[in-house]
């Protein structure tokens, strides 16, 4: 089968959509697939490339000024006069059995759509991101109007098969696509587990020059939906108890609020904001953690702690133990998980974080030692990139084949 991999987001550019559109790009083509994958210019990226079995056509594109309403993102589009043109040729010339699209918003993911509806192929559109700010109400407005004038609109165009990762997810689709879309199918995030094992605990305490303060890692993007405010709330109790601990948050800086906050409680000086790093960085990175935490805003469970579990870190969430509609998330077995402020609100509460991460600092080694084995098994069984794609590509086969019997 011949399957075109569309993303706005694609590496070199870091990011959980991204690296899971290159690693599904790589299963299909390790399957004896044809891939071929459409994403945004990004850097010095050349624009067409070939790699790990398929080939890439990165599209002129222009990066969305960082405002609010963007979460300070860099959000590249290729809109332009030409880009309809260089989608289609490239998707023709390819002549693809089905798409596979990463991203309800983004540009390639509309033109690729009006490539698929004029062609009669179908279509499987990955959503990453709810166009929900927990932050903001006016926002929430703003992108659910964009949602109902814009997005659902072009959907229809095409009427994808949408892919469902979470509970969460599953909601949000059925509030705000369920009549623009074609059907559902469940299917996690998946990723590699073993690029994240074997780190040496020793690189980053030497790179920051830490000695042996405790690591406190915070994986992922600063976003709205994932905003480390939390953690800097529940901070100043967790420094009475384990005053050299140190918060280092990897991943781009798009929301910094956190960061005044703990100016203002003091203990900025406990945080080490280090940006993105590559992903080749990360299995170091999180050998040398205590703990990961990052998902406190009862958004679900998304690829960065996936990550994190998979390589045993003992990981602190504020997320419902159902989060994944086929697999269960234990308290104490893979993970930690933190309770909920309230029956109706699902952040995690202040002081059971703090208190959940001091227990871990209490002793880092008896607490990775307990959920160790029990996370990478977790990841093993059901979020390795191997399974994931599998269920991909077995949604994309009955797909084609359902439009192939149609059109005969």
């Amino acid at each position: 089968m011949r399957i075109a991999v569309v993303n706005n987001f694609f590496p070199p550019r870091p990011g959980g959509s991204s690296h899971l559109a290159d690693h599904l790009a790589k299963h299909y083509a390790a399957r004896g697939h044809e891939v071929l994958v459409v994403t945004a210019s990004y850097g010095d990226a050349p624009g067409r490339e070939s790699r790990d079995g398929f080939d890439i056509v990165r599209i002129p594109a222009w990066t969305l000024p960082k405002t609010r309403f963007a979460a300070n993102f860099d959000i590249a589009f290729t809109i332009s006069p030409r880009a309809k043109r260089r989608v289609f040729d490239a998707l023709d010339a390819f002549a693809p059995d089905a798409v596979h699209q990463h991203g309800q918003f983004f540009d390639l993911t509309w033109l690729s759509g009006w490539w698929a509806r004029s062609r009669r192929k179908p279509t499987l559109l990955s959503i990453h991101t709810r166009l929900e700010s927990p932050l903001s109400r006016f926002n929430s407005f703003v992108y659910a109007v964009a949602d109902t004038i814009l997005v659902t609109p072009l959907m229809r165009l095409h009427r994808p098969r949408l892919v469902v990762m979470d509970r969460l997810m599953d909601r949000y689709i059925d509030r705000r696509y369920r009549r623009a879309i074609s059907g559902k199918v469940v299917i996690p995030v998946g990723i590699d587990p073993e690029r994240m094992r074997g780190g040496d605990p020793r690189v980053l305490p030497a790179w920051l020059e830490t000695g042996d303060r405790p690591i406190i890692v915070s994986l992922g993007h600063v976003i709205p939906q994932r905003n480390r405010i939390a953690l800097v709330q529940a901070l100043p109790a967790v420094l009475e108890k384990h005053p050299r601990a140190l918060v280092v948050v990897v991943g781009g800086v798009y929301h910094d609020e956190f960061l005044k906050l703990a100016d203002e409680l003091g203990v900025r000086d406990s945080i080490l904001a280090i940006g993105a790093r590559p992903q080749s960085e990360i299995p170091d990175t999180l050998a040398a953690a205590a703990l990961e935490v990052h998902e406190l805003e009862g958004q679900g469970f998304g690829t960065a702690s996936l990550e994190a579990l998979g390589a045993g870190v003992p990981v602190v969430a504020g997320v419902r133990s159902d989060n994944f509609i086929e697999v269960a998330l234990t308290d104490g077995v893979e993970l930690f998980l933190v309770p909920p402020r309230g029956p109706a609100d699902e952040r995690a509460d202040i002081a059971g974080l703090a208190a959940t991460i001091c227990r871990v600092l209490d002793d880092p080694a008896a607490a990775r030692e307990h959920v160790s084995a029990n996370a990478m098994a977790l990841i093993d069984d059901h979020f390795t990139i191997e399974a994931v794609g599998d269920k991909h590509l077995a949604v994309l086969e009955e797909m084609h084949a359902h439009v192939a019997s149609v059109a005969s």
